[in-house]
């Protein structure tokens, strides 16, 4: 794994060889889809190789391999192995959340204004059968997304969901103080990372989440399909799986024995993993994934991103666009928001310019990476300069 770390820490040279990005292309885009490492595409095509010669894989590859991945995955976050679940998407971590969390008529479950569907849909679904309420949380003016949460949790609140960052544009959320908050009322907290974790701090200890979810092919740099779950150890030896798979069974690992059907799950959150989690080609990508983010560590990636960000914040302000204040914006996700809204010719000028961004909702969502140089920031806003009059 490549230990160097670009300009926003130490200013080592830039990252961008190690990834498969081509000259003339300036992707600004690792909160929509991380570009693949060159290592990990060369261990994907080793992988996929490999199962042509099944009879060449050792039996112990089903369990062990996974394992490694959980136990990466569980530094990345810094918990146990044994409270991360393997799954293959943030809407199945949710979903699990949902399944096991404590929730009565009457009660509320509490999520963000404009929140990504897969922190919304099994919260509206469990709400509606339980006869509750889901609680949209809208900031007045002024306010930030940590106030207006603070003052939306009651108790009625059974359980809060919320990111670390918004995924439309970086804005922040104190997820300690809103922790702090839900214990206070008796309410569970769900963390949906998909937008955060890899790129930007979190300490678990301190937030104490019940559930903790994220996808692995943003800022994880893994494959598509392969996510994570974090549960917290009241709910790892009472919870109840979306899924009875054979592989969370204790005793499965012995496939002679697997006639001999066991009630019991495998330690841990491993009751939670999906079926199937081997994943003979994914767990391998996912594992160098982890591996570079571990190598570089989550603190030097974040140290290094914030000067790209704040490079962008003070050329959208000189462009007449409108950012969030410094306090109230991520270090790795910031949206750009035109005064006069987004033109109808700004995703033809950008893709003609092979420049990659975002569009979500008014804002131009820029997320930069190690493989980011300042030319790639200096040559957005040639674009929208250009276009945003």
């Amino acid at each position: 794994m490549n230990r160097d770390v670009p300009h926003g820490a130490g200013g080592m040279a830039s990252a961008r060889s190690l990834f498969e990005i081509p000259d003339g292309v300036t992707y600004l885009n690792c909160a929509n889809l991380a570009p693949q490492l060159r290592s990990i595409t060369a261990i994907g095509i080793d992988a996929v190789r490999a199962r042509a010669t099944p009879w060449t894989m050792p039996f112990s590859a089903w369990f062990s391999q996974p394992e490694e991945l959980r136990s990466l995955a569980a530094k990345v976050m810094g918990v146990n192995s044994d409270g991360v679940a393997l799954v293959p998407s943030v809407s199945y971590g949710i979903a699990t959340a949902a399944a096991n969390l404590p929730f009565a008529a009457g009660q509320a479950v509490v999520v963000l204004d404009r929140e990504f569907p897969s922190n919304v849909y099994s919260w509206r679904e469990l709400a509606r059968r339980k006869k509750g309420r889901l609680v949209t949380v809208v900031r007045e003016p002024g306010e930030n997304w940590t106030g207006a949460l603070l003052r939306s949790i009651d108790d009625m609140t059974a359980i809060v969901s919320v990111p670390q960052c918004h995924w439309t544009d970086g804005s922040k959320v104190d997820l300690e103080l809103v922790g702090e908050r839900t214990r206070e009322v008796g309410a569970a907290i769900v963390i949906d990372a998909s937008q955060s974790l890899g790129a930007s701090v979190l300490n678990l200890d301190r937030i104490q989440p019940d559930f903790l979810t994220a996808v692995g092919y943003k800022w994880l740099l893994g494959p598509y399909g392969l996510g994570y779950l974090y549960v917290a150890p009241r709910w790892r030896e009472s919870g109840v799986p979306i899924e009875q798979s054979w592989m969370t069974r204790a005793g499965s690992d012995d496939f002679s024995g697997l006639v001999d059907y066991s009630d019991e799950y495998r330690a841990g959150a491993r009751r939670f993993d999906m079926g199937e989690f081997s994943q003979f080609v994914l767990v391998p990508m996912a594992t160098a994934g982890l591996k570079q983010i571990l190598a570089w560590s989550v603190e030097r990636i974040e140290a290094s991103l914030l000067p790209m960000t704040e490079r962008i914040a003070q050329l959208a302000v000189e462009s007449n666009c409108s950012v969030l204040k410094a306090p109230d914006r991520s270090s790795h996700l910031i949206g750009v928001r035109p005064r006069g809204g987004i033109p109808a010719g700004l995703p033809k000028a950008l893709k003609d310019a092979n420049v990659y961004v975002s569009i979500r909702g008014d804002f131009i969502r820029v997320s930069a990476h190690l493989y980011n140089e300042p030319g790639d920031i200096d040559l957005l806003f040639d674009v929208l300069r250009r276009t945003c009059k």
